[in-house]
């Protein structure tokens, strides 16, 4: 990419170009005496050199003082080449700098203005082919001029499409990165909060029966170091998940635990101290595979709240199948008889986003000292099966 000294530079060797040819054209001994500028005619046909360097700037005015210089040579009965040299010139800044529009206009003028000029000094000759040719060269400065612009202004979009482009794909990177970042933040709760509230729980129970019942304390200690196993394990697939070079390697290391596992998870929160109430349909609920996953976090996460903060160490767990749905509700009493909506925590914000994500809805509240979890799972219907 050229620096702006060598564009300045550029600029400055075709201005140094412009006159030296309008100088070399004026005092050239051409064959024919028509176009030969001598005397005081030399004043209009070098005239137009003074204002080429400024043809950027205002290429109307350089345009203009060009033509002027064409017509006065052209009432002394003579053609001047370097003005019309100029003419073509300054047609290419026009065109260059103003548009086509406004640059066809001015071109036009500028041919006809020469043609005529022209004939008026070959006595009404206007189809002289020596004098055609600088009318040719008019033209064809216009169209390098409207062709330098043209090739200008595609640079200057494909460069504009490039950063647009950039720009959409840092926002792309920007906006995958943040989806991650939910996702490793669900991840981490599903695989590692539950467990250690698990731990957590379980070694309350050991720390108060140690003396009074050794066997459940006994018992609860295993469920910790089953638990402490397992978390380590899963601590492990999450992150040989997270250090994968591709996310396509054909095995989901995430533990997708579903329906089929709540028995064991009831029993798991039994020997913690939560006695649940359990209702299901006799033939079960028929979830897709992500569905059922989604279905087991919220009951893991709605009893392992109830444990916490529920008063009273029992909640109700119903299943039912309503038409398209899977209807999940978890109802447990609490320790204040606020009510209203808690505020929701990781866990209860990561699995609206899950239960969303497999277009369900799910809601929450506290009435009268009673907290409820309701859930609506899409089921898996018999055309999705097949």
């Amino acid at each position: 990419m050229p620096t702006t000294r060598a564009t300045r530079d550029g600029f400055r060797m075709s201005d140094v170009l412009a006159v030296a040819l309008i100088v070399i054209f004026a005092l050239l001994p051409f064959p024919d005496e028509t176009f030969r500028t001598d005397g005081m005619l030399l004043v209009p046909a070098l005239a137009p050199a003074v204002i080429m360097p400024f043809r950027r700037r205002w290429p109307l005015a350089a345009l203009g003082v060009s033509l002027v210089c064409v017509v006065a040579v052209a009432a002394a009965g003579s053609i001047s080449p370097s003005a019309l040299l100029a003419v073509a010139i300054a047609c290419f800044a026009v065109l260059d700098r103003l548009g086509r529009s406004v640059g066809l206009l001015a071109l036009g003028v500028a041919v006809v203005v020469a043609f005529l000029a022209n004939g008026w000094a070959l006595a009404g000759d206007l189809f002289d082919s020596t004098a055609l040719q600088f009318v040719l060269l008019i033209v064809l400065g216009g169209a390098l001029g409207d062709a330098a612009r043209s090739r200008r202004e595609f640079a200057a979009a494909m460069t504009e499409r490039a950063e647009r482009a950039e720009r959409s794909r840092d926002d792309e990177a920007r906006r995958r990165v943040a989806e991650d970042r939910v996702r490793i933040a669900r991840d981490l709760h599903d695989v590692v909060a539950h467990q250690i509230a698990v731990i957590s729980l379980n070694a309350g129970v050991a720390s108060s029966s140690l003396e009074t019942r050794p066997e459940r304390a006994r018992e609860a200690l295993t469920t910790v170091r089953s638990a402490s196993r397992e978390v380590l394990a899963d601590i492990g697939g999450l992150l040989t998940l997270l250090r994968a070079d591709t996310s396509d390697d054909g095995s989901d290391r995430r533990p997708q635990t579903g329906l089929a596992d709540l028995d064991a998870l009831v029993a798991a929160f039994d020997v913690a101290g939560l006695r649940i109430d359990l209702r299901r349909p006799q033939q079960g609920v028929a979830l897709s595979p992500l569905g059922d996953h989604v279905a087991y976090l919220v009951l893991h996460e709605a009893l392992t709240n109830a444990h916490k903060h529920g008063r009273g160490g029992t909640a109700t767990v119903a299943l039912r199948a309503e038409g398209a749905v899977v209807h999940l509700t978890v109802v447990n009493p609490t320790a204040t008889e606020r009510s209203g909506q808690p505020p929701a925590g990781h866990g209860l914000r990561g699995l609206t986003e899950r239960i969303a994500a497999v277009g369900g809805a799910v809601q929450f509240g506290s009435d009268g000292g009673v907290f409820s979890l309701e859930a609506w799972i899409p089921a898996e219907t018999s055309e999705a099966s097949s």
